[in-house]
């Protein structure tokens, strides 16, 4: 089989890319509709509360054991399958609504039932994508896929908006549960594996996977470093995008629409720095893409805390927001380089817990020290020269010479 001269002309991750783009749009169009649909019915900030809370307690209940599970399945076949799972349990609540029988604990049970299928997906997608690429090429498909989910972000509340000024909030989600069955349809065309063909599971416990996968993350120097790292990062700057609102009206003095444009303006931050991902990482190293974005998106905050001026300060927050998740995408790149693909499932699911258990501490406490010192800018001043000390200090581990971690490349084949 003849070698792929580049990612672009692999039709399998053409086929790919574009399913999860439209997913990623129906997605967009939930997150914009669910929380109005929660309000709607109970008027409540508690039950908001409740539904956000549905959606992520799985990756601290289940993220562990799902990511052993999903190692051990067909990628694709579980992918398929989650996907047809997520269209009915979205289509079940605008259903719901035409009975007069939907109830918010229907919203809570089936965000519940949506997010576990959704780490199975994730846990899924981020492993097959070296199936579809050649390691050289991680980088770059990481962004193009990164940059449609963040273009998805910023079209998708739009796109409800101007749904709902038709049609029953209730009835978007339809085009969310439409969306996955497009996604479902799209992989189904991919024609290569997404288990390669030397994984061997051999007999053994889920325990004893997810306890291989741990040993395999709390051992490695960089996979170790890079979890410590992302932890700590979450940590300190979780406050920042909680407390954006306060910040925007306390000290640049924002109208409700101009704090909505802090959204807009990250994920096209976002985007925009997403689509460079490839070129950086091919003209530096990852130390120096991945660790100094981090850098750079501290000093986007600090600056921003020091200025008064709306329209610079809605500039630094898209750079810090673009910067970040660059970071992101080197070193989500990174661990599919590094790590054998019969771990990949386990590994990025210990990697979302041991980061993601650290927002919700993380916000508390911000959150407790700004109702005390009432100073807000003061604090993001901080949690931006944190978010520079962080990872200038990680640079003197093993994170600073990743590459020498790294296998050697091999290209990708056509099918």
């Amino acid at each position: 089989m003849a070698a792929v001269r580049s990612w672009a002309v692999s039709g399998d991750f053409a086929r790919f890319w574009a399913g999860q783009t439209v997913s990623n749009l129906g997605s967009s169009l939930s997150r914009f509709a669910i929380p109005l649909i929660v309000f709607e019915l109970t008027g409540s900030a508690l039950n908001l509360g409740i539904a956000t809370a549905a959606e992520f307690l799985p990756y601290l209940l289940f993220g562990l054991v799902i990511g052993a599970l999903a190692d051990r399945l067909d990628r694709k076949r579980m992918m398929i399958l989650t996907d047809i799972g997520r269209a009915l349990a979205m289509a079940a609540i605008p259903i719901l609504a035409s009975l007069g029988a939907l109830d918010v604990w229907w919203i809570y049970g089936l965000a519940f039932l949506t997010s576990v299928l959704t780490i199975f997906f994730d846990t899924g997608e981020f492993a097959a994508i070296p199936s579809l690429v050649g390691q050289e090429d991680l980088v770059r498909a990481n962004g193009r896929i990164q940059a449609s989910y963040s273009a998805a972000s910023i079209a998708g509340p739009l796109l409800a908006g101007l749904l709902v000024t038709a049609l029953p909030i209730t009835a978007v989600l339809f085009f969310d549960a439409l969306s996955f069955l497009v996604s479902a349809a799209s992989l189904s065309t991919v024609g290569a594996s997404f288990n390669v063909a030397s994984d061997e599971r051999k007999a053994s416990s889920i325990r004893e996977d997810v306890v291989e996968g741990l040993r395999y993350v709390l051992g490695h120097p960089v996979l170790r470093n890079i979890s410590a790292m992302m932890a700590l990062v979450n940590f300190v700057g979780s406050t920042s995008g909680a407390q954006i609102v306060l910040f925007a009206k306390e000290r640049l003095g924002a109208s409700d629409p101009r704090v909505a444009l802090f959204y807009s303006a990250g994920s096209a931050g976002v985007v925009v720095l997403s689509l460079s991902a490839g070129l950086l990482r091919r003209r530096w190293t990852f130390s120096q893409v991945a660790l100094g974005a981090l850098m750079l998106s501290g000093m986007s905050l600090v600056a921003m805390a020091l200025i008064r001026e709306y329209w610079v300060a809605l500039a630094l927050w898209a750079l810090g927001g673009g910067f970040g998740v660059l970071f992101n995408i080197n070193t989500g790149s990174l661990r599919q380089a590094i790590v054998p693909n019969h771990l990949l499932g386990r590994v990025i699911s210990i990697a979302s817990v041991l980061a993601w258990s650290a927002i919700p501490l993380g916000t508390l406490l911000g959150g407790v020290v700004i109702e005390r010192t009432h100073d807000v800018v003061a604090v993001f001043a901080a949690i931006g020269v944190l978010e520079v000390l962080i990872p200038l200090a990680f640079a003197f581990t093993a994170l600073g010479h990743a590459e020498r971690y790294l296998p050697a490349a091999t290209p990708k084949e056509s099918d």
